[in-house]
C-alpha cells in the first residue's frame, strides 16, 4: 500500500517540522509576514470558541469553555456563612485557579505552576472590579447569614491565552448558577430546602425558590501579542513562548474598559498598538456574548 504523499512531499514536510523546532521565531515570522499564522488564522482572529453549561452535575453552577485547544472547567459550590461585621448585608466570592500536571508538559507534579496564582488574582480582580455581581444579592439574613460562593477554575489544557479562557468559563458558570432554595428551621437556622419541604417551611422562607443571580457588566477579555509591527490575537502557547510582549484587554458587555494587563515584554508599547488591541477586543466581546447567549438559550430549551 503506497503512502499518501510521494517521497519528495514527505521529505519537504520533515524539513518544515525540523525548521519549526530549530528556529521557531523565524518560522512564525515567515508566516506573519504573509499576514497568516501556522494554524491558518488571520493575525487578528481568535480561535474557535465553545461553551458547555452544566458540565458538573454536583455543582450549583458549572461550565466548560474551550478556546482552540485551551480548555477550562469552572465549577461553583455555595455554602451559608456568617457575614462580616463590616458588610452585614453582603455575601462573598472566593475564586481559585488550578493547573494540574495533566494540563501542560511544563507543569510538574508536586510543583505549583507559576501562572496559577497570577491568573487567580487576575480573575478575582476582574470579577470584583467589573461590578458583575451585587454582593447584596448573596445576603440571606442581615448580619446573620449570607452565601459564600466558591468558584474554582481548572485548566484542562493549557495552549495559550489562559486568562481569556479562565474568565470565559467563570463568567459562563456564574450565568448558569442557580442559588439554592433555603429557609429557617425551628431552631432559627438556615437550612437547604428539598423539593418536598416547600409546604413544611413555607411559613419561614428566606429564599424559597431556586433563582439565578442578576449579572451586570459581564467582563470579557482578549490577549494579544505585540511583535514588531504586528498584533496577534488569541495566541497559542507556542506563540506566547517565542514572542514575549503580551497585552490583555478586559472590556465589559457595554465595551467599557475594565482593565489592561501587560505582564512582560518591552517596557513601552505604542499607543496605537494598544488602541488596536482594544478595537480587536470590542469585536471579540460581541462574539463571546453571542456564544454565551446561545449556550444559555440552549439550557432554557432543555
Amino acid at each position: 500500500m503506497g503512502l499518501p504523499n510521494d517521497s519528495g512531499d514527505l521529505s519537504s514536510q520533515m524539513d518544515v517540522d525540523a525548521f519549526r523546532r530549530l528556529f521557531p521565531l523565524r518560522f512564525h515570522e515567515r508566516h506573519i509576514a504573509e499576514s497568516i499564522r501556522p494554524d491558518a488564522r488571520p493575525l487578528g482572529r481568535a480561535r474557535d470558541t465553545t461553551i458547555a453549561l452544566g458540565a458538573v452535575a454536583s455543582a450549583n453552577g458549572s461550565a466548560l469553555a474551550k478556546i482552540g485547544s485551551t480548555a477550562m472547567l469552572a465549577a461553583i459550590k455555595m455554602e451559608v456563612m456568617s457575614p462580616s461585621k463590616d458588610s452585614p448585608d453582603e455575601g462573598c466570592i472566593a475564586i481559585d485557579f488550578h493547573m494540574p500536571p495533566i494540563c501542560s508538559p511544563i507543569v510538574r507534579p508536586g510543583r505549583p505552576a507559576e501562572a496559577a496564582p497570577v491568573v487567580s488574582k487576575q480573575l478575582s480582580d476582574t470579577i470584583s472590579s467589573s461590578g458583575m455581581i451585587d454582593l447584596k444579592e448573596l445576603s440571606l439574613v442581615s448580619g446573620k447569614a449570607a452565601w459564600m460562593v466558591y468558584l474554582d477554575v481548572y485548566c484542562l489544557d493549557a495552549d495559550g491565552a489562559l486568562f481569556d479562557a479562565a474568565l470565559l468559563s467563570a463568567v459562563a458558570a456564574l450565568s448558569h448558577l442557580h442559588v439554592p432554595a433555603v429557609a429557617l428551621n425551628d431552631d432559627g437556622k438556615i437550612v437547604l430546602m428539598a423539593e418536598d419541604d416547600g409546604q413544611k417551611l413555607a411559613n419561614a422562607p428566606v429564599n424559597k425558590d431556586k433563582r439565578k443571580l442578576t449579572l451586570r457588566s459581564i467582563p470579557y477579555s482578549l490577549t494579544c501579542i505585540l511583535h514588531k509591527n504586528y498584533i496577534l490575537a488569541d495566541p497559542t502557547a507556542e506563540e506566547e513562548s517565542i514572542m514575549e510582549t503580551l497585552v490583555t484587554v478586559v472590556l465589559d458587555s457595554s465595551s467599557q474598559l475594565i482593565s489592561l494587563y501587560k505582564p512582560g515584554g518591552p517596557v513601552l508599547a505604542y499607543t496605537s498598538a494598544i488602541q488596536d488591541c482594544v478595537a480587536l477586543t470590542r469585536q471579540r466581546v460581541k462574539e463571546l456574548q453571542a456564544i454565551l447567549d446561545e449556550a444559555n438559550s440552549g439550557m432554557e430549551v432543555d
